[in-house]
């Protein structure tokens, strides 16, 4: 078994796993975004509830920009306090047990490559729409990291810039599904405006308020992934997050990139989209995958020295 955790923006999720990618159990707990010693203590109280004598490793999935070979993370997405702070060496050192981390984007995007809906194809990218937008980049059947290990920080991509201010717009914020259900929620008079199911029900009942808010989302959305097809020019986009258990936001993203070519018709490209295998699960998987990866390229390191 392996323990694999997901630290994420409102919860630490974790569960066992087989090297299969069997999940034998999963749970989760909240967790504050104040300090490191706060996050330190949910991990922990999650490892010490386990029988550690039957786990062979510990696979983490966290935000920020992640070097995996050393495990320091670099600015920390949601958690700005884990900024070049090893949290793999932090736990391999109290527990003494091996341990592996990876990007929360580029774990998704390792998910769908090892089981879900990229497998089949060389290179893809998977978008993971939440309060940002996560995203990890496959090219050759394999991760792409980049440089700088910034390969697929889409959250960071302009599409704007005021001349005098030098604002910009921001791929993430302009497509945070997070805000989008948030504005629809508010908009609506729901008593709490972040339920997603409950602003869903208003776009698939065709609400006209509700419709029009999630139309502009899905363009928008279109449009970054239309840039990304010039760029990168991938076989397929795997689209992830909570609301893509909801089938009318691909219906409707593929709506967005007809719009964008019925009105701008010099347009070559021709993005293919499809949904994510694993939706909330994707980091665990990932994470897992990541792990195992990463084992198996020591092992065979250690064979060949």
């Amino acid at each position: 078994m392996y323990l694999v955790v997901d630290i994420g923006g409102t919860f630490v999720k974790y569960a066992l796993m087989s090297s299969g990618g069997e999940i034998l159990h999963k749970d989760k707990r909240h967790v504050g975004r104040t300090n490191l010693q706060e996050l330190e203590d949910v991990l922990y109280s999650v490892i010490d509830a386990q029988d550690l004598s039957d786990i062979k490793g510990i696979a983490l999935s966290c935000p920020g920009t992640v070097d995996v070979d050393t495990g320091v993370i670099y600015h920390g997405g949601s958690f700005p306090f884990l900024h070049e702070v090893n949290l793999r060496k932090m736990i391999h050192d109290r527990y003494g047990i091996e341990v592996s981390i990876e990007n929360d984007g580029k774990c998704a995007a390792l998910a769908e490559l090892w089981l879900g809906s990229v497998r089949h194809v060389s290179n893809s990218i998977v978008l993971v729409l939440g309060s940002g937008i996560g995203a990890g980049i496959i090219v050759d059947g394999k991760l792409h990291r980049g440089a700088n290990l910034s390969a697929g920080e889409v959250s960071y991509i302009m599409s704007d810039v005021a001349p005098v201010t030098r604002e910009a717009t921001y791929f993430g914020l302009e497509c945070s599904a997070v805000e989008m259900v948030r504005t629809i929620g508010m908009m609506k008079g729901l008593e709490d405006p972040t339920d997603g199911e409950a602003v869903f029900e208003f776009i698939v009942n065709k609400d006209p308020e509700a419709a029009k808010v999630f139309d502009n989302y899905c363009l928008n959305v279109a449009a970054q992934i239309m840039n990304l097809q010039y760029v990168l020019d991938p076989d397929l986009f795997a689209i992830g997050g909570g609301i893509s258990a909801q089938p009318i936001l691909i219906e409707r993203i593929r709506w967005g990139i007809d719009e964008i070519k019925r009105i701008n018709p010099f347009h070559m490209a021709n993005p293919q989209i499809t949904a994510c295998a694993f939706r909330n699960d994707a980091n665990l998987y990932g994470a897992l995958y990541h792990f195992i990866v990463q084992r198996d390229l020591k092992t065979r390191s250690a064979r060949t020295s």
